[in-house]
């Protein structure tokens, strides 16, 4: 009897552990799932159409005179944290410009998720930038004590067009900030333009000033979720610009910029360092990331893409070296646009293919979230108060009223319509390198993957995922998203 009790005490035992055990995870099958594909191409009228619908059919080995792209969900990187654009000053302004109709229009055009490209991201200034009408500050000059600190500045223009953009976007945008100067009386060089660094008597000062606009904005009903140390740390500008070598970047964060966050209960603000290009950012990162009391406040490393530009060369491996060397530190692309606006160029087709170079490698390098720069500016590539006119993917003409979309926003959209936010990235590799790719596996099961054709030649190729291919039609200089 007790023999027999022990046998059933036993296997009672062995049955509540294997009960325990983690249940094996289903394994992402494509097979008898529908494909939907999108493009977008030169000399077409393809703007995010859906241009084919396909199945996946049994896959053999591919022949080496085939091209394939290969997706193994099995392979799992970075969760995906949105992609989006910068509310400027001039952004703000033009937008007031718009009839309501328009102003609509271009709320859709970029925040809904159905109607239009679906953003999820914000940047927006702390003061003034380049892209402002004029240099101004939220205090006095020689205000030390923060006492007539206002942001009613960002109430005319700004903070209504960002409310709205939340607002169209469901309720939710994850909005970050960024200074480019601090006051002339904090700077070495006295003044907001040209360079120059934070006097370390004012280290304090602008630290709390942080403080000040994060819960401005907050009290507005903007949350925010971060900010970075600095614009563009490295380069003295003719516009507002502040100079932080990798050490002084550190020491402001350690002693200064972290503590007074967290002692403000701002502790859960993320802080993003360098914010700058990709060319110096491995350094930037070898230099805080090994202060352990530095590295503890920080989220991670944005970056920017003004380091060169030749026809699709850039250093997009600087990014996945910084990815490999630290990999619990996040990475965001914060800034990109094309500069030297000449409105005869607004539908150059090359414009539209840098962002999906940059999109698709920052993507595959471990980059998490990615920003453009102005979301609008008007038809001479502002306003600008220093004369830097650049290009944005959506123009206004202020003198008609009209939008003007740019293959840059089409490019754009094969990504942020598409992948949504929390989805993961997958493991894609092509095999001619004509084309690029990245996929992501969304929350809701559904895979997006993302090709482009850089060649002048229409190209068929497989999208090979285990035992299942489809094969797909991709017309010369386009892009293209997947969707099954």
């Amino acid at each position: 009897m007790k023999k027999n009790s022990l046998k059933i005490l036993c296997l009672m035992l062995a049955a509540a552990a294997f009960a325990q055990q983690p249940k094996p995870k289903k394994e992402f099958t494509v097979k008898g799932r529908k494909i939907t594909v999108y493009t977008t191409a030169e000399n077409t009228n393809l703007r995010l159409t859906s241009t084919d619908n396909l199945t996946f059919t049994a896959s053999k080995q591919p022949l080496e005179t085939e091209t394939s792209v290969f997706v193994e969900p099995s392979k799992k990187f970075q969760t995906f944290m949105g992609i989006g654009g910068a509310v400027t000053d001039a952004s703000a302004e033009i937008f007031a410009k718009l009839s309501k109709e328009k102003q609509s229009e271009f709320l859709n055009a970029y925040y809904d998720k159905q109607k239009g490209i679906g953003y999820s991201l914000l940047r927006t200034t702390i003061q003034s930038s380049d892209f402002s009408s004029e240099s101004y500050s939220y205090i006095e000059e020689g205000d030390k004590d923060l006492k007539t600190f206002s942001i009613d500045h960002d109430r005319q223009y700004r903070i209504p067009l960002i409310k709205k953009a939340i607002q169209t976007a469901g309720g939710k945008l994850t909005t970050y900030v960024a200074p480019w100067s601090p006051n002339a009386f904090m700077k070495s060089n006295k003044n907001v333009l040209k360079g120059g660094t934070l006097l370390p008597e004012y280290y304090q000062t602008w630290a709390n000033f942080y403080v000040k606009f994060i819960k401005a904005y907050e009290k507005e009903g903007i949350p925010i979720w971060g900010t970075s140390t600095q614009n563009e740390p490295m380069a003295v500008q003719t516009w507002e610009s502040c100079i932080y070598t990798a050490e002084a970047e550190r020491d402001f964060i350690k002693n200064f910029l972290g503590p007074t966050l967290k002692k403000e209960n701002l502790g859960s603000k993320k802080i993003i360092i360098w914010d700058h290009n990709r060319d110096l950012m491995n350094q930037r990162a070898n230099v805080i990331y090994s202060d352990p009391e530095a590295s503890k406040y920080v989220w991670g490393m944005g970056f920017h893409w003004y380091e060169n530009w030749s026809g699709g060369a850039s250093m997009f491996e600087n990014v996945a070296k910084v990815n490999e060397a630290y990999p619990n530190k996040g990475l965001m692309f914060t800034e990109g646009c094309v500069e030297k606006f000449d409105a005869a160029k607004y539908q150059y087709w090359p414009n539209g293919e840098r962002y999906g170079i940059s999109m698709i490698n920052d993507f595959n390098n471990g980059t998490a979230g990615w920003t453009d720069w102005n979301i609008l500016l008007d038809q001479k590539g502002g306003p600008n108060h220093v004369g830097n006119f650049c290009f944005a993917p959506i123009h206004a003409d202020t003198s008609t009223g009209e939008l003007i979309y740019t293959p840059s926003y089409y490019y754009i959209g094969h990504f942020s319509k598409f992948i949504r936010l929390n989805a993961v990235r997958i493991s894609t590799a092509v095999s001619r390198s004509a084309l690029l790719s990245t996929s992501f596996l969304n929350t809701d099961g559904t895979m997006a993957t993302v090709v482009m054709n850089q060649s002048a030649n229409e190209l068929t190729y497989n999208l090979i995922i285990g035992a299942e291919k489809t094969v797909v039609k991709i017309p010369p200089h386009a892009i293209q998203t997947l969707v099954y």
